[in-house]
């Protein structure tokens, strides 16, 4: 029976066994967190081996005999660009391989636009006043922080089944004044949405009235699948070519979570104008970033192929974190009629939609009973949710006997939230 359905008695009753349950939880003296996408202890484990590839008695050349240990290759070692190239489905030449981090490279750009013009004629960022960004959600809030810290307005447009609602965004991109959007077109955070084919076309396809807006494609989990199933990204380059759009994305991609999070290989692609205005700004930054850990990289997977093997391993252990987390939905929660939720087939995170107004209380009342999840209103810019209704789970992190112990928690306050919604709107 629907909660809505309750008469006051009976959310009354419904509160008092709720809330009998929930003091009975919090005397359990958890302490989980689950606040961020962060691979577990097994996941970390299946790169191991590649600490031993690289040691003082292996020779660290490239295969082009340029020595990894020296200074040198601004844009990445031939090999490393190959690899990457592979797993973003471009040629290497359109490659510059980074540090650890893609979130570093993303920042990066933006502060590169917001002083140098993106093309000839444009003014800097910086001195657009009035400067927007697009932000589909609910999203990730890192990117969010980027533009914020940077000065943007961000607008926001929904996500549908098919990515971002192409219809404002064809819209909006009429000011001149808007000069980018974010973008994670294959299994979304948070909501694991994969962009259909239309909507990669209509993207690619877009005449933004700012000749220097670009699409920050941070295709975060390219080969990050969760079940059996080929889900297909058409390549946005391709498209982009057909429209003579090329210089519109710049794209971005790492191994954060395919082997260590602090010590991984990060990479982006974009057109030869947008690369030489980046490379231009990253000469005086760096001599080169570092060339072991790419080498290191390289020899551990040697080909894409050994890629998707490696993630086949993260997928069996990880398969099984989402189910507990979508069959707790299922099995305590959904029979209510208060939350709302996405079955993903890859990526980091299960999307839930609780019952409007609520979700501040829900991560408040888990936070209490030792659970702590991605704060209300991270995947809106400025921490936002008009609804107060999207919460991220990051099930990745915790042992799947935690795992199970935190989702019958989150039922408990996801309930009792919406009782106490429901009881004081009676």
């Amino acid at each position: 029976m629907l909660y809505k359905d309750y008469t006051k008695e009976q959310l009354s009753a419904e509160y008092e066994k709720l809330s009998a349950e929930y003091n009975e939880i919090k005397n359990l003296g958890l302490s989980l967190n689950m606040s961020r996408g962060v691979p577990c202890k097994e996941q970390l484990e299946l790169s191991a081996r590649m600490l031993d590839i690289i040691n003082s008695s292996v020779q660290c050349q490239t295969v082009d005999g340029q020595d990894c240990r020296n200074y040198g290759i601004m844009d990445g070692i031939p090999s490393c660009k190959a690899l990457m190239a592979d797993m973003l489905g471009v040629t290497p030449d359109m490659v510059m391989v980074g540090g650890n981090s893609s979130l570093n490279m993303m920042f990066d750009t933006i502060a590169t636009f917001m002083t140098t013009p993106v093309i000839e004629g444009e003014k800097p960022w910086y001195e657009v006043k009035n400067r927007k960004f697009i932000c589909p959600v609910p999203g990730y809030d890192r990117h969010f922080g980027i533009t914020e810290y940077f000065g943007f307005d961000m607008i926001t447009v929904p996500m549908t089944d098919e990515g971002p609602d192409m219809d404002m965004v064809e819209e909006l991109v009429k000011d001149d004044s808007v000069k980018g959007i974010w973008c994670v077109p294959k299994y979304s955070n948070p909501q694991g949405i994969t962009y259909s084919d239309e909507t990669v076309r209509r993207l690619a396809a877009l005449k933004p009235a700012a000749k220097d807006f670009r699409i920050m494609w941070d295709n975060a989990y390219v080969i990050h699948d969760l079940t059996d199933e080929e889900v297909d990204l058409l390549n946005i380059f391709t498209e982009c070519k057909k429209y003579d759009n090329i210089d519109l994305p710049i794209e971005f991609c790492s191994t954060s979570k395919i082997t260590f999070p602090g010590s991984g290989v990060a990479a982006m692609a974009a057109s030869e104008n947008n690369m030489a205005v980046i490379k231009n700004k990253y000469k005086y930054q760096t001599i080169g970033f570092d060339k072991i850990n790419m080498l290191r990289h390289v020899r551990f997977f040697n080909d894409i192929d050994g890629m998707k093997a490696h993630m086949k391993q993260h997928k069996a252990i990880l398969r099984p974190r989402f189910d507990i987390v979508l069959d707790t939905i299922k099995a305590n929660i959904e029979e209510y009629g208060i939350i709302e939720y996405e079955e993903p087939k890859g990526g980091y995170f299960v999307s839930v939609n609780v019952l409007n107004g609520t979700a501040k209380r829900v991560v408040g009342l888990c936070k209490e009973a030792g659970v702590i999840l991605t704060g209300a209103g991270a995947t809106y810019p400025y921490g936002n949710d008009p609804e107060d209704s999207n919460i991220r789970i990051a099930p990745t992190a915790p042992s799947v006997e935690d795992l199970s112990k935190a989702m019958c928690v989150f039922s408990v306050c996801c309930k009792l939230a919406a009782v106490e919604k429901l009881l004081n709107n009676n």
